[in-house]
């Protein structure tokens, strides 16, 4: 009798602590292997004749009971080690209500890599999300994109607040869903710092602006840039910015695109590695196109300037340097380029432009000699009126 009672205790012994080791396995999430039975005696839930079964890319055959026997069910978001025993599972989707399939895979290196990889948990952004995950309607990807890209102005305001005045957010304030968000040029678990590559950040706007970006590749600044791996050389956020995007096709732009061109063609530093002056700019400032340009500036921003801007005679994103035989402002394509302007123009016509040079004696000598006849003959003039007049007056008092 007591050799049964002891044997019967050890039994209770040994069930309650296989009961306890299942409920703390519960508990932390999915049973170890190998892992108590006790408690889990509905074996086929995970097992099958060919040993453990396979989860599906889409759970699908998987009950809220089935996810209970892994998961704890709680009202707290999922700490980053529960969500990536599920999440880091590749081919891990969702199908949506449109028939697409939402990727749920997350590569646990690529997003410890990122820039939020040591600053931000899952639950950071996911933050309504429970175990098990409460059933949810998702019509389309770009749907679920737009429902949740606003969860960046969280930690980026200032920049999410910029992006309001955009084109881009314009278009989609307008009702145009495929308008560039956040998450299309950043990305989401796989955030980079966005000029690391600095190519990067052109490739990014290649997304959208395909054809634009092959124009661009081709250019003199895009060759400098992708094969010359030039960080000197503009990229599209240099003259488009990032954030505060503006409509290129307005009066405005074409306005401040004087400007933009000056950010690099009047850094003397950037400018004396390829032997080009600083001087374009103030020769363009001080010649007829540039002048009534600045005066069309002080009368409104609104107001479209007829008169030449950089880009009507450099083009915009198939800029070319200067001696190329493809370039508009070489003398053989010169003519041409006036045309645009000037249909009546005729070959000698672009001898008048001195092409951003200042006049000297090797360079249109004849120009540089009469700029210096007036600098000579104004003064000497103003002088011997200015003494006439003192001469007449001191004659006129001593008369008296």
């Amino acid at each position: 009798m007591i050799k049964a009672l002891t044997g019967f205790a050890l039994l209770v012994a040994i069930t309650a602590t296989a009961l306890f080791i299942s409920s703390r396995a519960e508990a932390d999430g999915p049973p170890l292997i190998p892992h108590p039975v006790a408690g889990r005696e509905q074996c086929l839930t995970c097992h099958g004749e060919q040993g453990i079964k396979p989860v599906p890319a889409n759970h699908v055959g998987f009950d809220q009971g089935t996810c209970l026997s892994c998961h704890l069910l709680s009202t707290k978001p999922a700490p980053d080690n529960e969500c990536l025993q599920c999440h880091a599972q590749p081919g891990l989707s969702k199908t949506l209500g449109n028939g697409e399939q939402l990727p749920l895979h997350v590569d646990p290196q690529v997003f410890a890599t990122s820039v939020h990889g040591s600053k931000l948990l899952c639950s950071d952004c996911h933050s309504n999300t429970t175990l098990p995950h409460l059933p949810r309607e998702i019509p389309s990807r770009r749907e679920y994109s737009v429902a949740q890209y606003e969860l960046c102005k969280r930690c980026h305001f200032a920049n999410y607040t910029k992006t309001l005045d955009s084109i881009h957010f314009e278009m989609f304030a307008s009702g145009n869903l495929d308008a560039p968000i956040c998450t299309d040029c950043h990305g989401a678990h796989d955030v980079t710092r966005p000029a690391q590559p600095r190519a990067s950040i052109s490739q990014t706007c290649s997304q959208c602006h395909q054809e634009i970006s092959q124009t661009y590749l081709d250019s003199v600044h895009g060759k400098a840039l992708v094969g010359d791996n030039n960080y000197d050389a503009p990229v599209c956020t240099d003259c488009h910015t990032s954030h505060t995007i503006e409509d290129p096709r307005t009066a405005a732009f074409r306005l401040e695109s004087i400007d933009i061109c000056s950010n690099c063609h009047s850094n003397e530093a950037v400018m004396k590695k390829y032997g080009i002056s600083t001087n374009v700019v103030k020769s363009y400032l001080n010649d007829f196109h540039g002048r009534a340009v600045a005066l069309t500036g002080k009368q409104g921003k609104d107001i479209w300037a007829k008169e030449a801007v950089c880009t009507d005679c450099h083009g915009v994103h198939d800029i070319q340097s200067a001696d190329s035989p493809e370039s508009p402002v070489i003398k053989a394509n010169l003519v041409a380029t006036c045309q645009q302007c000037h249909p009546g123009a005729t070959d000698n016509f672009p001898g008048s432009w001195l092409s951003h040079y200042q006049p000297s004696l090797t360079k249109a000598p004849m120009v540089f000699l009469v700029g210096w006849f007036y600098r000579l003959l104004i003064p000497f003039i103003l002088v011997g009126l200015s003494v006439h007049i003192l001469l007449d007056l001191w004659r006129a008092i001593t008369n008296r």
